[in-house]
């Protein structure tokens, strides 16, 4: 897979924090923030290219349990991983609007530099009009490279 040198410039600091992060036990490689409503589709198929390419990843319609506290199980999943990745659809957006699930998780991995957006048939202008802080961070946008490529340079930079 072919960096630009924007790619790097944007991931060098994510890569950084992977790399560091490396020594705990039972860290996934990713955690998987999405809307609910994608879970079937685009996040879905994103998942399932990661995991084709050996990636293991924190997704909630595998890793929580029926029964179990959702929320206690997300932050588990967020400590326990080692980059996050946020699809940002236009569903997405509409759920950090209401201030939902999506939105405790997208607070707490603005918190870190271990964020990379991923932008799904919305448009970044978009994502900075509903998440400045979100906006804000350099990504990767599936209108200028396919979900398989895009899982192809996420499974690179957590390789270790």
């Amino acid at each position: 897979m072919a960096y630009t040198a924007a790619d790097v410039r944007m991931l060098t600091p994510v890569r950084q924090n992977v790399e560091r992060r490396a020594s705990k036990p039972d860290l996934r490689d990713i955690f998987l923030c999405h809307a609910w409503d994608d879970r079937k589709g685009a996040a879905k198929e994103l998942h399932d290219q990661l995991e084709a390419l050996g990636v293991s990843v924190w997704f909630s319609e595998k890793d929580v349990l029926l029964g179990s506290n959702l929320l206690r199980e997300i932050d588990k999943g967020l400590v326990k991983s080692r980059v996050g990745i946020v699809l940002v659809t236009p569903s997405f957006l509409n759920r950090i609007a209401g201030e939902g699930i999506a939105d405790k998780e997208l607070s707490a991995l603005l918190a870190t530099d271990l964020l990379v957006p991923i932008v799904h048939e919305t448009t970044y202008d978009d994502l900075r009009d509903a998440s400045p802080l979100l906006g804000s961070r350099s990504g990767l946008d599936t209108a200028e490279d396919p979900i398989k490529n895009i899982a192809a340079k996420l499974a690179e930079l957590v390789a270790l």
